[in-house]
């Protein structure tokens, strides 16, 4: 009788100590509380965990990538847009990420949801489509900051998608097609300064040289007179014959 309440006890002591063994991963960890009060951090490897006195809840320490649900956002200038986002995060302190919030994940994503909607309504909607490297920026370090406490780190957020309506997409349209026409006349309007720059240029150069605008008077003519298609009737400026009538006077003398 007496062996045989020894082998049960002995039976059942073994059971306990085979069912407190635990293999942690090399990305997990075990969170160990004794009696309801936390102990401490187990793994990875082979860990022990006393029967009844002792509780354990695994923390996987692996980047999670967590889609932000859409969300309707106001921008500064009373835009309506639906934007959509991806978040890394990651628990490196798997104690906090267990004692100071309940459920990390789903506290996570909500924070990420209500900081998505708070910074982009404080931009424009041409700085939301412009500059959204710098938006991921700050949603990053706004979330990283309030999810510190929970041993969350977060390590990069990706605004995914932006949606507009017709009518939105319609006007950003016509903007577009509006600043290219505008960029399109600066551009001939300083091609048409810099023409008559050059032309002031060259007159100034024509006019300290009589000669220079004779030679010049002859190059085109030379010009035209390539074309035999066409009769050309062109003056004879005096300055072109004054050489000439002063060649004579010396001649008749």
């Amino acid at each position: 009788m007496i062996i045989n309440l020894f082998s049960i006890l002995l039976a059942v002591v073994i059971i306990l100590l085979i069912s407190g063994i635990r293999i942690m991963r090399e990305y997990e960890r075990a969170v160990v509380f004794f009696l309801g009060r936390f102990y401490q951090v187990k793994g990875p490897g082979l860990i022990f965990i006393i029967p009844i006195v002792q509780q354990m809840v695994k923390v996987d320490l692996r980047t999670i990538v967590m889609d932000v649900p859409t969300q309707d956002v106001i921008s500064r200038d009373n835009v309506s847009v639906k934007v959509s986002a991806i978040v890394f995060f990651r628990v490196i302190e798997p104690e906090k990420a267990v004692i100071q919030v309940e459920h990390y994940y789903e506290a996570t994503s909500q924070m990420a949801q209500t900081t998505l909607r708070s910074v982009l309504g404080q931009h424009e909607l041409d700085e939301m489509l412009a500059a959204r490297d710098k938006l991921n920026a700050d949603i990053q370090t706004i979330l990283d900051q309030q999810t510190e406490s929970w041993g969350i780190k977060v390590s990069n957020v990706e605004i995914k998608q932006m949606d507009l309506n017709e009518t939105m997409i319609r006007a950003i349209a016509r903007q577009a097609e509006a600043e290219r026409e505008r960029r399109a006349k600066v551009i001939h309007a300083e091609g048409e300064l810099q023409a008559s720059q050059k032309l002031v240029e060259a007159a100034q150069t024509l006019a300290q040289s009589p000669s220079a605008i004779q030679l010049r008077y002859l190059q085109t003519l030379t010009e035209i007179a390539g074309d035999k298609s066409n009769t050309i009737v062109f003056p004879l400026p005096m300055e072109l014959l004054g050489p000439l009538g002063v060649g004579a006077k010396r001649s008749v003398t």
